[in-house]
C-alpha cells in the first residue's frame, strides 16, 4: 500500500473532511493547505497527484493520535523518516486505543483469523526473534475491518 492509499482509506473510514485533515496535520505541528491534502488524495493517474512522503504520513498519523487521544505532555514525538506497515499499524492502534482483543474483533469483521501471538509479533521491535513484518494485505484487512466497524452500511470502495 502506498502512503497515499493509507491516507485515502483513513480519510474515508473516519469520514474526515479536508479542513479536518489539515487540522490533523497541524496537531502534529505541520501546516498544510486543503489544496495539498486534495492533491495527496487524488489517484496516481491524476496530473495534480502528489506523492505523500513517509515523514508526511508519520506526521498525519501522529496528529491523528493527538486528535483521538489528546496531545501528550511535553515534547511531541518526532515523525519517522522511513515508515513501514508495522509502524502504521502501531500508530493506528494507539490512535484508536485498541487492545489485542479489539484488533482481533476487527479482523473477524473481514473474516480474517489471527491468534494473539501472531498479532503481537507485528508490534515487536524488528530485532526481536518473534517480530513479523506486516504485509500490505494485513494492513488492508485491518483498515477494511475498521471501516466495516464504523461504516457498516457503506460500500466497500474506501476511496
Amino acid at each position: 500500500m502506498t502512503n497515499n492509499d493509507i491516507l485515502r482509506r483513513v480519510r474515508y473510514t473516519f469520514d474526515l473532511k479536508d479542513n479536518v485533515m489539515t487540522e490533523i496535520f497541524s496537531l502534529a505541528e505541520l501546516n498544510v493547505t486543503e489544496e495539498q491534502v486534495k492533491c495527496w488524495l487524488k489517484k496516481e493517474e491524476d496530473e495534480s497527484f502528489i506523492k505523500l512522503s513517509d515523514t508526511e504520513l508519520a506526521i498525519f498519523l501522529n496528529g491523528f493520535i493527538n486528535l483521538k487521544r489528546g496531545k501528550r505532555e511535553g515534547e511531541q514525538p518526532q515523525p519517522e523518516k522511513h515508515l513501514n506497515n508495522n509502524m502504521v499499524f502501531q500508530k493506528l492502534r494507539i490512535a484508536l486505543n485498541l487492545k489485542a482483543e479489539d484488533i482481533l474483533d476487527v479482523f473477524q469483521l473481514v473474516d480474517f483469523r489471527l491468534s494473539k501471538h501472531e498479532l503481537s509479533a507485528f508490534f515487536r521491535k524488528p530485532d526481536n526473534k518473534h517480530y513479523r513484518e506486516c504485509k500490505d494485505q494485513m494492513l488492508r484487512n485491518f483498515l477494511l475491518g475498521i471501516q466495516r466497524q464504523l461504516r457498516p452500511n457503506d460500500s466497500e470502495s474506501g476511496s
